[in-house]
């Protein structure tokens, strides 16, 4: 009984794990060639000891191991049957069922008198012993029944010690790290909630302090393998190291310098004197100065040109001759590379930038400190359009602009435009030069240097089961502008690290998602999203094609005051939701629940390449000091030094916040059979943009209204059907979320200005709700301009419109077929 629950134990630990057993014997009875065997070989040790002294007393034949022995002729004799009745008439104990379990006990098994052979029945030599007529006293024979009731009792007992041992061996085998062993949960819900519970704060606060470690003493090179080491450990399998050497703007051996010719007067980019002692922000001042600017010595007026607009640069031109003139520029409203087309177009030898600290009320502390900006659009400047791998050709590219650009702090920007002060009570005043101030001449020198360097990409992958060629890539950095200084990619790292450990560990417990995730982390994301815009350019074939959406981690915590989302149209209702469920049971009990801050904006960061270049859908959380409005867009071009994300959030629970609801957002799209977009969502979009402009002509309004009834068409028949389970066709499915993934492709215009996104679906920022491009174009005036980028936008709802019919033509014409 004992041999039969170990086996059995084992039987079913591996029968449980779906393990092909190996090394184990089974429970059938081993057999000779040719014949039937009465015996079953068992673990000596566990059978020995329990036996072999009580039946040293039994005068058991030696050669009854020798004997070959038929169970089914053995119980058709009659010495079997005699024997079951002499029993029962002599061991009555005065409960009859008791007695015959007792009695027959020893006949069911029974052990050879050398201990190392189990019998399914004895030989006849054997049972003789019992088979006597007239026992030779009670006594006796009473003793014999509680010794063998004993030996059963040893074995049953011996037998569940040792079936609850294997079992238990067999289950820590499978999951060395005693983790959960239920299996794969039994429904989304069950998946996601589990996922969630992994993510911990606790987790997150030990892969940052890792990981400044490293920042502190590695370089990228080092921190790319320690990523790629931790992930393996964690348990994902597939991790690989690429490489790529591109074309860096590296600063010059002493900072960049700005000499007042008037007053005789040296400054440092944040308004020191250059013969300031700088040990302690020697790192900071020497960063301070624009990545691929020209370089050299320029000796020039300095214009204030405020914002960079257009009218702000007519009422420059007709001030002055601004040909080769330095201007001071404020960053804000519209990105610094088109500010910096339009000056050069204008004739401006240098520029000046700026942060006005009316444009950040609540960042005092960054009025005397000057910060790093970059003019790469995007990728390795020496090999546009194409990956920087070994043997492929760079281009001698050691500028992106005829421009000498140096980024200033706002003191020094207030000295140079001689502008009032501002009291701290009274209401900020923006700077500006006073019409009275006297013209300021000064001598601009830039000393950087550009310098080949081999970055490292840090790829993952998280096998999909059902669709694998299906990728939903989620992205962080590892590198930073200010050498030596984590900043900010530490928590996106942190946080993508946890999401790692979390779903691996959904894996190991038996799930499998139905696509692909990849899992990513870039290098030179600070000079220009390099490492992001290589990898792409390298896989741009496959994932144009198979790429489903992008999860940005870019600068997951900015601040710890407000929660705002970056998502396509696609994705801001599943940005919505996540966010309300997430933070609806705090709002509730503060009694204030505002509505979730979700707007498709253009942002910082790798995100870039992926709703630019080939306009799958994108989604990105973040915490950030102010509400999205509250301040100047694109503010965030200017790299600041800033301290770490510790500070800002030492219980890391901001961080717990963000990694959640991006990983509910991620298993929404690797898990659900039917992909969570909206294309109705898309369209609104689209023609709310067009409502919002007063210049949108009768025709584009039409197109909208046509598509918007096509989209309307398609979320009726298509989408609703395929999120019913019992409708459900696998094809179908397949077949809509093409359509879905592949929507906002058809929103790519082949040019934009510079620094805007050729996806005409991202606005500048919330305070301009109409297309961006289209604004652009009407703010220049020109009627050329603006009939060509109208076009553009038509071209794109028709293509859009041709694309959701295109899959209701399919639809009705695939037969459809039953799961």
């Amino acid at each position: 009984m004992g041999t039969s629950l170990i086996t059995g134990s084992v039987d079913s630990c591996f029968r449980h794990k779906g393990i092909e057993k190996q090394g184990f014997y089974t429970s059938a009875p081993l057999q000779a060639p040719g014949k039937d065997m009465a015996y079953r070989k068992v673990t000596a040790d566990h059978s020995m000891p329990l036996h072999s002294r009580d039946l040293e007393n039994e005068d058991l034949p030696a050669t009854a191991l020798e004997l070959e022995w038929d169970m089914e002729k053995e119980l058709e004799e009659p010495h079997f049957d005699q024997f079951q009745l002499d029993n029962i008439d002599h061991h009555h104990l005065g409960n009859s069922t008791q007695s015959t379990d007792l009695d027959m006990e020893p006949i069911q098994v029974s052990v050879s008198p050398q201990g190392r052979f189990e019998r399914l029945q004895e030989d006849p030599d054997y049972l003789s012993h019992y088979t006597r007529q007239a026992p030779k006293s009670n006594r006796t024979n009473w003793l014999k029944v509680a010794k063998y009731f004993c030996v059963g009792s040893c074995l049953f007992i011996s037998g569940l010690l040792i079936s609850y041992y294997v079992r238990k061996t067999c289950r820590s085998d499978i999951f060395p790290n005693n983790e959960a062993t239920q299996g794969p949960p039994s429904t989304s819900s069950d998946l996601y909630q589990n996922v969630i519970q992994k993510i911990r704060a606790k987790n997150i606060e030990i892969h940052f302090r890792d990981f400044k470690q490293l920042s502190d003493k590695e370089e990228d090179t080092s921190i790319a393998r320690s990523l790629a080491e931790r992930w393996t450990e964690l348990g994902l399998t597939d991790v690989h190291l690429v490489n790529y050497t591109v074309l860096l703007s590296l600063p010059g051996s002493t900072p960049n310098t700005i000499t007042d010719k008037d007053r005789g007067l040296c400054f440092l980019p944040n308004g020191k004197p250059c013969d300031a002692d700088t040990k302690h922000d020697h790192i900071d001042q020497l960063y301070s100065y624009a990545a691929y600017s020209a370089k050299g010595v320029l000796e020039a007026e300095v214009i204030d040109v405020q914002y960079g607009t257009l009218d702000d640069l007519i009422q420059a031109h007709a001030a002055t001759n601004v040909a080769n003139k330095i201007a001071l520029l404020k960053l804000g409203h519209v990105p610094l590379l088109y500010k910096l087309s339009l000056l050069a177009e204008a004739g401006f030898g240098g520029v000046l930038p700026y942060v006005d600290p009316c444009d950040q009320p609540n960042d005092k502390h960054f009025l005397e400190k000057a910060f790093g900006i970059t003019l790469n659009t995007g990728g390795d400047p020496s090999t546009p359009g194409y990956p920087g791998i070994d043997g492929v050709y760079h281009e001698n590219q050691l500028n992106l602009t005829t421009l000498l650009v140096q980024p200033i702090s706002a003191s020094l920007a207030k000295q140079l435009l001689s502008a009032p002060g501002t009291g701290a009570d009274v209401r900020c005043i923006p700077l500006a030069m006073p019409v009275t101030s006297a013209k300021r001449t000064i001598t601009l020198h830039i000393k950087s240097n550009t310098k080949y360097r081999t970055i490292h990409n840090v790829i993952g992958y998280l096998k999909g089961i059902t669709n694998p060629d299906r990728y939903v890539l989620v992205g962080s950095h590892h590198d930073s502008w200010y050498d030596k200084n984590g900043g900010e990619w530490i928590s996106g790292a942190a946080i993508n690290t946890e999401l790692i450990g979390s779903l691996v560990t959904q894996v190991r417990n038996g799930w499998q998602p139905d696509r692909t995730t990849v899992f990513c982390s870039w290098g030179g994301s600070a000079f220009g999203n390099i490492g992001s815009y290589e990898w792409t350019e390298e896989m741009r074939e496959v994932l144009e094609s198979n790429a489903v959406a992008y999860v940005s981690l870019y600068n997951p915590v900015r601040g710890n005051g407000s929660l705002h989302a970056i998502a396509s149209p696609s994705l801001q209702q599943l940005a919505a939701e996540a966010i309300n469920k997430r933070l609806s049971l705090n709002c509730t009990r503060r009694g204030k629940c505002s509505p979730p801050d979700v707007s498709s904006v253009q942002t910082q960061g790798d995100v870039d390449f992926f709703a630019n270049q080939l306009g799958i859908p994108t989604i990105e959380f973040a915490y950030q000091e102010t509400k999205t409005g509250e301040k100047q867009s694109f503010l965030s071009e200017a790299l600041f030094p800033v301290d770490s994300s510790e500070t800002l959030d030492p219980s890391f629970n901001v961080h717990e916040t963000v990694a959640k609801l991006t990983g509910e957002a991620l298993l929404l799209m690797v898990n659900e059979p039917v992909l969570p977009f909206s294309a109705l969502d898309v369209v609104l979009d689209v023609q709310n943009k067009l409502r919002d402009d007063k210049f949108t002509s009768d025709q584009l309004l039409a197109f909208a209204g046509t598509l918007r009834e096509t989209a309307q068409l398609f979320q009726s028949d298509e989408m609703r059907p395929a999120n019913d389970p019992k409708e459900r066709d696998t094809m179908h499915v397949r077949m809509l979320n093409d359509v879905l993934q592949d929507l906002e492709k058809n929103f790519i215009i082949p040019q934009a200005p510079l620094g805007f996104y050729r996806n005409i679906l991202y606005a500048l920022d919330e305070r301009t709700p109409q297309f961006s491009i289209l604004k652009e174009a009407q703010d220049r005036g020109k009627p050329n301009h603006l009939n060509k980028t109208v076009n553009m936008v038509l071209n794109c709802m028709n293509s859009a419109q041709k694309h959701i019919e295109t899959g209701l033509d399919l639809f009705e014409n695939v037969p459809k077929r039953k799961n």
